[in-house]
């Protein structure tokens, strides 16, 4: 039985009409070039940057994942989001280099930094990875949030989470490949501010259903609210020893986000995700200029600080509901006969909070901007897909081709993304998390890119056989990891034998696995870079620190003022002051 009512419907059609209403009149606005689609005319102000990357991000890992992750381990996660401070590095550090250099996309970057191969290299691995993480991720919380609110929903013999995935897909992709970036950034903007009143109405009545804050955490208990977990649960003993067994185990094994994965590896995964990546970055490149850049990563580095608060902590009170038995339908979903969590559905957590805490009308409200969310999320990555496979494949195929053949080509590209996307789905159901699938795989394919991106940008000497062999390494080291994880994810009742090198293999917390493809990786490229011929560094002027000129310096400087500094001193207070609190 469907948990909205009619008012709720009334709200989500009002909702979607204004949605689809500014998605046409941008469309009907959009001139059908290769900059005005992909990267909206170079156009974009601050406000509309800021929003569209926060909305992109706030998608299915946020929406279903981080709160579901609230729910199993408490503010664990929040390190991810509390990594704001790499939006500042992309706004102080990153921008001036991309917007200096007039680019599309960043492999295109790469090009003009190190080599053509380079480039191809780096758009095979992107698109890779939007197949494995944003794609299909997005398609499968979609299904995860109907399977919620419309249960009872089945057409030709598909279930509601089936059904929802399709359509998430069909509505996500009407005004996606008709409007390209416009479309999306400006749909974005409007769906931030639902998203942000919406789920901060989730946490309000929440904690009124709960009993307030002092109540969470007493149901809940201090160690949810601990950013900082050992290095082995307690009561389990530590060993070097490849061992899982009652009472002790290998401490390379514990997967629930020790401090020093958090400490080393999420930062290495939030430099990349958010100074590196053409989903996050597309929308800078799509600025007017350096100033309303740079002001746009700040402001999304404000809005970055808003999911500890509007989808982890609710994700903690849907556990205190059900723990409590304050709530018997959170209960009897989250919960098993001896009172005990069940992991898998808690990946409900958020959608479960909505159908049952809020009231009717803002249900509606929510709902709206739910799903809205986890349209804009898709729809950056199918942006940055038919981006990435139009002008860094087929432009370099045929350079001749007309604009509007190019815009055409990447409307294709985005259909065929959404097909590979629905076939991977089977994969991130048999997974312990959203959230942790998520991370898994960026663990994994974010180290190179990483390493050679900020290599390349610090150091002058860095050249393209350096960059080559930390790519071609960092990647072959993910992938190795990436087939040894997916049968048992794949495979229902699959395991590897206790104590082989596979199963070792596949036990190994992915962070502590992300660290050493990190350290070989920047290992390889300075060992092959200082051993090999220097670069052109006419060729590379202002691309990295080494050959910037007074005249790069003098126009970056004037790009910024003392109100761009204060705000980033206060994004970096407030991440301190969560630090602080987040312990226990």
């Amino acid at each position: 039985m469907s948990v909205l009512a009619g008012l709720d419907w009334v709200i989500i059609a009002v909702y979607f009409t204004i949605i689809l209403g500014l998605a046409w009149w941008v469309i009907r606005r959009q001139k059908q070039t290769t900059d005005g689609y992909f990267l909206a005319g170079r156009s974009l102000g601050w406000f509309i940057v800021g929003a569209s990357i926060f909305a992109s991000n706030i998608g299915s890992e946020h929406l279903v994942g981080l709160a579901g992750s609230g729910a199993t381990d408490g503010v664990a996660m929040a390190h991810y989001e509390l990594h704001a401070w790499c939006l500042l590095v992309l706004g102080w550090v990153m921008v001036p280099f991309y917007m200096r250099s007039r680019v599309y996309t960043m492999p295109e970057f790469l090009e003009r930094r190190f080599s053509p191969s380079a480039r191809t290299f780096l758009s095979v691995v992107s698109l890779v990875a939007y197949i494995l993480t944003k794609i299909a991720v997005g398609i499968f919380a979609g299904g995860v949030v109907f399977s919620v609110l419309l249960p009872e929903l089945n057409l030709f013999g598909f279930d509601s989470f089936w059904v929802g995935s399709v359509l998430v897909i069909l509505i996500t992709g009407l005004y996606t490949i008709l409007g390209g970036m416009k479309a999306v950034a400006y749909t974005e903007a409007l769906q931030t501010i639902i998203l942000i009143i919406g789920s901060a109405l989730v946490t309000v009545f929440g904690l009124k259903a709960l009993g307030g804050w002092g109540e969470l955490r007493v149901i809940a208990g201090s160690e949810m609210f601990n950013l900082w977990k050992p290095l082995v649960p307690h009561g389990i003993q530590g060993t070097w020893a490849p061992v899982m067994e009652s009472g002790r185990m290998a401490w390379y094994f514990n997967n629930n986000y020790p401090w020093i994965g958090m400490l080393f590896c999420a930062p290495i995964v939030g430099l990349w995700y958010w100074c590196t990546d053409q989903y996050i970055v597309q929308r800078t490149l799509s600025a007017s200029n350096e100033t309303e850049a740079r002001r746009g990563s700040i402001a999304a580095a404000f809005f970055k600080l808003l999911p500890v608060f509007i989808f982890i902590i609710p994700g903690i009170i849907a556990f205190a509901l059900a723990r409590s038995g304050q709530n018997a339908t959170l209960q009897a979903a989250m919960m098993d006969a001896n009172g005990n969590l069940i992991r898998d559905n808690a990946q409900s957590a958020f959608p479960l909070m909505v159908a049952h805490i809020l009231p009717v009308g803002i249900r509606g409200m929510v709902v709206a901007g739910l799903l809205a969310a986890l349209m804009s999320s898709l729809a950056g990555a199918f942006n940055a897909s038919s981006t990435l496979f139009t002008m860094d494949f087929y432009s370099r195929l045929r350079p001749n081709v007309s604009q509007e053949r190019l815009v055409w080509i990447g409307r294709v590209a985005t259909g065929i993304m959404v097909l590979i996307g629905l076939l991977w789905i089977p994969v991130i159901r048999g997974g312990r998390g959203l959230y942790d699938y998520l991370q898994g795989v960026q663990g994994y394919l974010a180290p190179p890119i990483f390493v050679v991106f900020f290599l390349g940008v610090f150091n002058k000497r860095m050249n393209a056989k350096g960059a080559m062999a930390a790519l071609i390494t960092g990647f072959s080291l993910g992938i190795i990891r990436l087939a040894v994880d997916t049968p048992p994810k794949l495979i229902q009742g699959f395991s590897y034998t206790s104590g082989s090198f596979l199963w070792i293999f596949n036990n190994i917390f992915f962070q502590y696995y992300s660290i050493l493809i990190a350290i070989v990786c920047a290992a390889v490229m300075l060992i092959v870079s200082y051993r090999t011929a220097e670069p052109d560094y006419a060729r590379i002027s202002g691309l990295t620190y080494g050959t910037v000129t007074d005249e790069h310096r003098s126009a970056s400087r004037a790009s910024w003022g003392r109100g761009d500094v204060i705000a980033s001193v206060l994004v970096v207070i407030l991440i301190l002051a969560a630090y602080l609190y987040f312990v226990g």
